[in-house]
């Protein structure tokens, strides 16, 4: 299962069906609110209103339940389908190199689908505390392509003489945490929004703006 996790090509032929979902989508529910280790398949069983031999007949175990949400967030719902892939604004961007709408289009991604799906993104934060095997792939996979798509753009456009010579990564990580503290805030922190009440258009508009005047020659 760890060696075959977020190979997407076979995740259409997995055997489904709804109480296969159901169980998922409860489970999902119940590890974002208690964690990995704070939650038993009896528990998950019941709020799912089946039996926990149910359970098990869909999912070995509790990890292989864990490691097929991780799978089929990441490869059905669209976690690892980075936005160059299938927006074709960006693409067009990234070939005129027109650096704003490039970060743009990045940033409203990412934002958007922090704010899509809330449960799974608490569910990453506890995997991540608990230091699950599963989760820590999640993250090392997802974080590293991350780093070298936007890192590789903006080598290129230091090569272009329009960006000043620094680190990429350090740019990459000051973009990246910009993002993720504004979810944070947003999912778990501020959910009222007091301290900060914009649209995603807005935020991204603004970070893209803040990194590129920090990183323009």
């Amino acid at each position: 299962m760890i060696k075959e996790l977020f190979n997407c090509d076979h995740v259409g032929r997995m055997k489904g069906g709804a109480r296969r979902e159901q169980i998922l989508q409860t489970a999902v529910n119940l590890f974002s609110q208690r964690g990995f280790k704070g939650t038993t398949t009896k528990e998950i069983a019941r709020a799912a209103g089946v039996s926990e031999a149910m359970v098990f007949r869909h999912f070995e175990n509790k990890d292989a339940l864990y490691g097929a949400i991780l799978e089929t967030k990441g490869c059905r719902d669209g976690v690892h389908r980075f936005p160059w892939e299938e927006n074709a604004v960006l693409q067009s961007a990234i070939e005129q190199k027109d650096d704003f709408t490039v970060f743009y289009n990045i940033a409203f991604d990412a934002l958007n689908k922090h704010q899509s799906d809330v449960g799974f993104m608490r569910l990453l934060f506890y995997s991540a505390l608990e230091e699950h095997e599963l989760a820590d792939r999640f993250f090392h996979e997802f974080i590293e392509r991350i780093y070298g798509f936007i890192g590789g753009y903006i080598e290129q456009r230091q090569r272009d003489g329009a960006f000043r010579n620094i680190n990429p990564r350090i740019a990459v990580r000051a973009f990246l945490g910009m993002l993720i503290h504004h979810s944070l805030n947003n999912i778990l922190w501020d959910k009222g929004r007091t301290i900060l009440d914009i649209s995603t258009e807005e935020a991204a508009k603004n970070f893209a703006e803040v990194l590129l005047d920090g990183i323009k020659s």
